[in-house]
């Protein structure tokens, strides 16, 4: 199992446990460990086969849970859970998947109403059964019937990071198979959708034409982690894994492999387009080639490229394949050349041990300089988020002094390795160069001083001005208070908006995918407004949010709004998200040009600052 996977199943043991009103110090021991092995950057499953020490020397592990990891790789699951399961219905865990939903609750209504599931729960909120309970009334019923709903919406999609990594183990299962040498993730995937549906893998090589192919499916049908198998056919296989998500493998001749990835890269309407297009030029398109219509006769197939410019098109990049004007772009040669990951210089939203972020400003500031940044911004949370351990005034202070003397301490060793270092080298300042090692210019990364403050209620921010005038970064962000009306948000950010320290809107809808929907605000008031200002508008990389979306990434732009793309990491490993954050300022249009952290070190920060 994957750390994932482990952790999901402490995770549902606490849960478990805390339904069947265990022991505190024994559930926060599970959600620990759990919360250890998700951040945990080795592999426990491959740990605990080669040195089941080594689990102790995570931070969480104790020899309980090392035992119960153990375990976890022998069975597949952990006695505990499965005893608990027996008294507690598997369905009970589903409704803790609902917004809002807590273990006291999920307890409360199967003791006093014996509710163990969604359509349970359901009918007993339309009987009006949830207002005789204490500390519920008609106002918390109708807030969870609608997070029933909302989960209803969006149950059979999976978050893009998850539809990723399962991609990637499928396809690194596939290349071990001799004579498949490429393995293509197709459909709403590739096309970077903020969520997926299902998940389609295209592979070929030598060994998928179609005389040879047989023994390859076979292999493919027993991948070990299938739940179930959905169908088996002469060149496709499809399944369901463990967590649902449905993945169709095709297994294609080399000429047909290009043909095939635009088929089924999609979308539906992009394709319907570009057929219409193959059929005016006396062509038609399918997932097996470009051929004339008069006699079949062959024109393209193996490369999606040569299949566009046969149509007298420019090749088009999967996030753009929405049917939302790409084709007459292409046509006329006019695509823009999208944002890429290499364009990235920094990241200016990260968190620290000094709130809820699980490493320190120098280890996030190594992680960055691997990464090949120019500048990070440290920007941990605001006091109103108690349970983040927020920052005040008098800590926020100290907190800017701690991240600049990182700065200093990296920039003097830097200037120390580079004395050490001889002519040449390029660390060494070339010849007459007028630059020293501590200048800005050579520092080997800039750590800039930041906060993520909240925005009040009313629109205040949530630290003084004079705290505020001393960051280099202020990212404001909406955590609490979801439920105001459109007029209240809208006002509650118009008025954030104004103060003249603000340089970011942070998440600027709050949603979080498949889990809630975004607040109510009226997007192109704050747009203009933000523009006029100044103020940049954050796209956030998390998976969980992907905020703002393609949509309103598009309305920002037009709109005058600079963006800027973070990753919002509490953890050096979810650096890693920027890539989902740029597959959506593609999809969005957007070019190095719209996104401020593009830049380098000196010129993004005389851009926010230019308010």
């Amino acid at each position: 199992m994957d750390n994932r996977q482990i952790a999901n199943l402490l995770a549902e043991t606490a849960d478990l446990l805390e339904i069947a009103a265990g022991d505190p110090f024994r559930i926060r021991s599970y959600r620990r460990a759990a919360e250890a092995v998700e951040s945990s950057t080795i592999p426990l499953s491959q740990l605990a086969v080669e040195d089941p020490k080594k689990l102790l020397t995570i931070a969480g592990i104790g020899k309980g849970m090392a035992a119960n990891i153990l375990e976890i790789e022998k069975a597949g699951t952990l006695p505990l859970r499965e005893e608990l399961l027996v008294k507690y219905k598997p369905s009970m865990l589903e409704l803790l998947k609902l917004p809002g939903m807590g273990p006291k609750s999920v307890a409360l209504f199967w003791e006093v109403l014996q509710v163990a599931d969604i359509d349970q729960l359901e009918a007993a909120i339309a009987a009006g059964k949830l207002e005789e309970l204490p500390r519920f009334g008609a106002k918390a019923a109708e807030k969870l019937k609608k997070g029933i709903a909302e989960y209803r919406k969006n149950s059979g999609r999976f978050h893009l990071d998850d539809a990723e990594i399962a991609a990637e183990k499928i396809t690194a299962y596939l290349l071990e198979f001799p004579g498949i040498d490429r393995v293509t993730p197709a459909g709403s995937l590739r096309r970077g959708r903020d969520t997926v549906g299902d998940l389609d893998l295209l592979a070929t090589g030598p060994i998928c034409e179609e005389d040879k192919v047989g023994p390859a499916v076979d292999y493919m049908a027993a991948y070990p982690p299938i739940a179930s198998l959905i169908a088996k056919g002469a060149n496709k296989v499809s399944f369901r894994l463990r967590s649902g998500l449905q993945v169709d493998v095709r297994l294609l001749p080399q000429g047909s492999y290009g043909a095939a990835l635009q088929y089924f890269t999609g979308s539906k309407m992009h394709n319907v387009t570009v057929r219409q297009r193959a059929l005016k030029r006396g062509y038609t398109l399918s997932e097996y080639a470009l051929a004339k219509v008069e006699d079949g006769a062959f024109v393209a197939g193996a490369t999606e490229e040569e299949i566009y410019a046969a149509l007298g098109m420019d090749w088009i990049a999967p996030e753009l394949r929405e049917n939302n004007g790409e084709l007459e772009a292409a046509l006329e040669h006019r695509l823009p050349q999208l944002i890429t990951q290499a364009d990235i210089r920094g990241d200016v939203h990260m968190h620290t041990v000094a709130t809820d972020g699980s490493n320190t400003i120098r280890e996030m500031a190594e992680a960055a300089l691997a990464r090949g940044y120019e500048y990070i911004a440290i920007t941990d949370h605001s006091k109103n988020l108690a349970m983040t351990n927020g920052l005040d005034d008098q800590r926020a202070l100290t907190h800017i002094a701690a991240i600049r003397q990182v700065e200093r301490d990296m920039a003097e060793e830097f200037y120390e390795r580079e004395k050490r270092e001889p002519e040449g080298s390029p660390l060494k300042p070339r010849p007459g160069s007028s630059g020293t090692a501590t200048s800005p210019r050579q520092l080997p990364i800039r750590v800039l001083a930041g906060i993520e403050v909240d925005i009040l209620a009313d629109g205040q921010l949530d630290l003084a001005d004079e705290t505020l005038a001393q960051m280099d970064i202020v990212i404001a962000s909406v955590h609490t208070l979801f439920s105001q009306s459109i007029e209240e948000m809208t006002a509650r950010v118009l008025r954030a908006l104004e103060n003249p320290y603000l340089k970011i809107l942070g998440h600027p809808t709050g949603r979080k995918l498949l889990r809630r929907d975004a607040y109510q605000i009226h997007l192109p008031q704050i747009f203009q407004a933000a523009a006029a200002a100044g103020v940049a508008m954050e796209h956030n990389s998390n998976p969980n949010r992907l905020d703002l979306c393609d949509r309103d990434l598009k309305m920002a732009k037009e709109a005058g709004c600079k963006i800027v793309v973070n990753t919002d990491a509490h953890h050096t490993s979810e650096m890693e998200n920027m890539r989902y954050g740029i597959r959506q300022l593609r999809r969005a249009w957007l070019t190095k040009e719209d996104v401020l952290n593009t830049l380098p070190a000196d010129e993004f920060l005389e851009t926010v600052k230019r308010r």
